[in-house]
């Protein structure tokens, strides 16, 4: 009786195709973590392999420089650029990554996935204005009115400051949820200025701009999916009720 139950739950969780399900039947009998603990495991791996890099840069700065090639400051550029973008997209894919497993313990990643965004996009800044420009404040201005690419990286750059800034519990109650959802969904246009950004600085060598481009419209589409899909819910719920 308690194997027909055991597999009855197994069964249930495969044809619902949800991960969780699976996880919570096997739990009691295997070594699958329960998923209210697995938040516990999963956030502090992913704060060290998103921290990595940084460290990664810093290592080489100080201690081995061979390690950034000819053109450190480029090098530095480019690698902090990336996990600029990277973090974003990450960010981006919470909220359709819980929605498809019905994982609702994977939104308490946002937040953290969200501030490294803005701590790569900060290293970016600094190395831009310290290796490139050498702090010189006017001669960066002059570049940015000079440079489009510049331009668009600079104000994705602006546009994520109040994100990072009213990203805790006290700002949500601050603002209120509605005005404060509202000012975060600037991370759409941030995204999609970053892609811009990254697409005019390579010019030519455009697979990997590409690539990270076509996962943000993946992303963008599912969005605009499930927000057109919304009222169609809305009123099943109603008839059903």
């Amino acid at each position: 009786m308690v194997m027909g139950s055991k597999w009855h739950r197994f069964i249930q969780a495969w044809t619902s195709r949800n991960i969780i399900d699976l996880m919570n039947a096997a739990a009691p009998h295997s070594f699958f973590i329960q998923p209210r603990l697995l938040i516990s495991v999963i956030k502090p791996l992913l704060f060290c392999f998103l921290l990595l890099p940084s460290l990664l840069i810093s290592y080489a700065i100080f201690f081995d420089p061979i390690m950034l090639g000819a053109n450190p400051a480029e090098a530095i550029l480019h690698h902090t650029g990336d996990w600029v973008i990277y973090s974003l997209l990450l960010t981006l894919a919470v909220t359709p990554f819980r929605r498809m497993t019905k994982w609702n313990d994977a939104i308490k990643l946002r937040r953290m996935l969200g501030l490294f965004s803005f701590y790569y996009v900060c290293l970016h800044f600094l190395a831009y204005l310290g290796f490139d420009r050498l702090f010189d404040l006017s001669d960066m201005a002059r570049e940015i009115a000079k440079r489009p690419f510049i331009l668009v990286g600079f104000l994705a750059f602006l546009l994520m400051i109040p994100l990072a800034v009213t990203s805790t519990r006290g700002w949500v109650l601050r603002l209120g949820g509605k005005t404060w959802a509202r000012l975060h969904k600037l991370i759409y246009p941030i995204a999609i200025l970053g892609i811009i950004h990254y697409w005019w600085l390579v010019k030519r060598d455009i697979f990997w701009p590409l690539l990270l481009g076509l996962v943000l419209a993946a992303l963008l589409a599912y969005r605009l999916f499930n927000i057109m899909r919304a009222p169609y819910r809305q009123r099943g719920a109603k008839v059903s009720s």
